[in-house]
This record gives C-alpha cells, sequence and structure tokens, in this order.
C-alpha cells in the first residue's frame, strides 16, 4: 500500500472517529441503540454542501451542519421519551424520514464541492503536500473534540447523564431529570455525527443522500475494536479507544482491499466490514481463554 493511501486511510478513520465517540455516547452511555445515525451523517453532509454552493461561509455552513445534527438526535429521543417509542424503532423512523429531509434539503440526490471554498481550503497554503496536512490538522480538531467531550462527561452533566444509562431507576431516585440527559446526549451524539458528515463532504468534494448507508456498522466497528484495542479503564482510555478504533478499522479496510493476493474489491466493503466487527467481537473472549490458558500452564 502507497504511502498516500496509508494517509488517506488515516484521514477518513480520523473524519469516521467523531462518529465513533457519537456512537459511543449514544450506545455505551446512555445505552441507547441508535440507527438515527444513517440519517443524520448524510444530514450533515446535505446541510453543509447546500449551504457552500449558496454562497454561505464554510464555517457557519459546518455548524449549522452539526446543529442539524442534533436536531435528528432530539426528535428521535423525544419519541423515545415523550412518545414512549421504543428507542430501536424510534431511530428507525427518524433514519426512514431523514432520507426524505436529504433529499429535499439537496433538491437532488448529489452535490458537488469541487471548486468550491470549504473548511479544508486555507490549509492549501500550508507548505505540506495536501496527503499530509490534511490528516494533522484532523488529528488535532479531533482530539480536541474528545477533550471537550471527556471534560462534559466528567462535569455535573455529564455524570448525570453517565447514571442515566448505568441504572436509570436509581438516578430517578437521585433526583436526575432522565427524560432531559437522553435528550441532551442524543443531541450531542448526532452533533458530532453531523459534524462527521459535513467535514467528510468538504474532504471529498461532494454529498450524496446514500453517504449515510452502513454508518452504524463502521461506528460500531470502531467502538468495539477500539474496546479490544485499549480497554476502557477510564473515560480518556474509552474516548481514546473510539478515535484508535476508527482509525485502525480504515486500516485494515485499506490493507484487504490492496492485498492483491486476497482478490477482494472495493464492492466487498461490507464483507470486510462484517468481518472485523465479527473479529473485533470475538477478540476480547480470545484474548481471556488464551490469558486463562497461560495461568493454568503456569499452575502446573
Amino acid at each position: 500500500m502507497s504511502l498516500i493511501a496509508l494517509l488517506g486511510a488515516v484521514e477518513t478513520g480520523l473524519l469516521f472517529g467523531l462518529v465513533a465517540l457519537g456512537i459511543f455516547l449514544s450506545f455505551r452511555v446512555l445505552q441507547f441503540p441508535d440507527l438515527t445515525v444513517d440519517g443524520s451523517f448524510p444530514l450533515g453532509a446535505a446541510v453543509a454542501a447546500t449551504l457552500i454552493v449558496s454562497g454561505w461561509n464554510p464555517w457557519l455552513a459546518t455548524l449549522a451542519a452539526l446543529l442539524a445534527g442534533a436536531a435528528a438526535g432530539l426528535v428521535t429521543a423525544w419519541m423515545n421519551v415523550r412518545l414512549g417509542i421504543l428507542h430501536l424503532l424510534a431511530s428507525i423512523l427518524t433514519m426512514i424520514a431523514l432520507y426524505s429531509v436529504n433529499l429535499r434539503i439537496m433538491g437532488r440526490p448529489n452535490i458537488s464541492l469541487l471548486m468550491e471554498p470549504t473548511v479544508f481550503t486555507p490549509l492549501e497554503a500550508l507548505p505540506l503536500p495536501g496527503y499530509v496536512r490534511l490528516p494533522l490538522v484532523l488529528l488535532g480538531g479531533v482530539l480536541l473534540v474528545k477533550w471537550l467531550l471527556d471534560r462534559f462527561l466528567a462535569s455535573e452533566r455529564g455524570l448525570a447523564m453517565r447514571a442515566t444509562g448505568m441504572n436509570p431507576r436509581m438516578a430517578r431516585a437521585q433526583g436526575i431529570g432522565t427524560g432531559a440527559a437522553v435528550l441532551a446526549g442524543m443531541a450531542l451524539s448526532n452533533a458530532l455525527v453531523g459534524l462527521s458528515g459535513a467535514l467528510f463532504a468538504q474532504s471529498q468534494g461532494s454529498a450524496d443522500v446514500t453517504m449515510g448507508v452502513g454508518v452504524i456498522v463502521v461506528g460500531l466497528a470502531a467502538v468495539i475494536g477500539g474496546e479490544a484495542l485499549l480497554p476502557p479503564r477510564t473515560l480518556f482510555w474509552a474516548t481514546l479507544g473510539c478515535l484508535a478504533g476508527s482509525v485502525v478499522y480504515r486500516l485494515a479496510v485499506a490493507l484487504a482491499l490492496n492485498a492483491d493476493f486476497i482478490g477482494l474489491k472495493a464492492q466487498d466493503l461490507n464483507l470486510i466490514t462484517a468481518v472485523l466487527v465479527v473479529a473485533a467481537l470475538l477478540l476480547p473472549g480470545m484474548r481471556r481463554s488464551t490469558r486463562a490458558l497461560f495461568s493454568r500452564g503456569g499452575g502446573e
């Protein structure tokens, strides 16, 4: 695999690291299985691309995409908390509705951002090749988001959100508004996903209404794979594992697609994703079995 392909995989992994952080918030912190991300990811891309081609400042367009993602998460949480709809079903309904919403926003299935200014345009002045400067800048930005998320989850409101996910009954007994915590957590989760979609569209040069298909699987692969790589002993390691899992997942996909002796092609991406998720799920169990085997061997 060439250096350009390697850094391209790292760049995509960092962009999807924001998706992994969002899914970590809903899936691990709130215990809320959320399929909204398959719709909020292209929603962020659609909002940002539409506003940029309309002449908006790219930073304002990206902020609007973040807020749109938060609104999508609020709708899912509202259906669950206020209407009593099962969380999985509520997220599926929002995801389906967002497909039509995204088409309405874009007015067509895809929008090209070639020759349009983006948040990455000022980076072209840096004396570095494009395939180097973008991963470096994204690394700094993603680590900043991770630090802010860590600070929030360690705050009083963040602790209330974590308590809501771990034991809602106990949280309510302690006077925590669990409904508000779910609403805020789902909004924050999908805001991160919408931000990722907006940045992904600007880095790839286009937004497409189908670009969200399978995002939930990719995000889960990053979260579960990250936990296998870096056991989440603390919050710091848990969120760092999400980012590491996202980058390693993209590197594994790139390696598989570039290994000529395997014979895999780009259309096998979903197959590779499924195999990697299964491997990540099996890895912790295999590690425990190996440790137990060596422990028995040492005892004997």
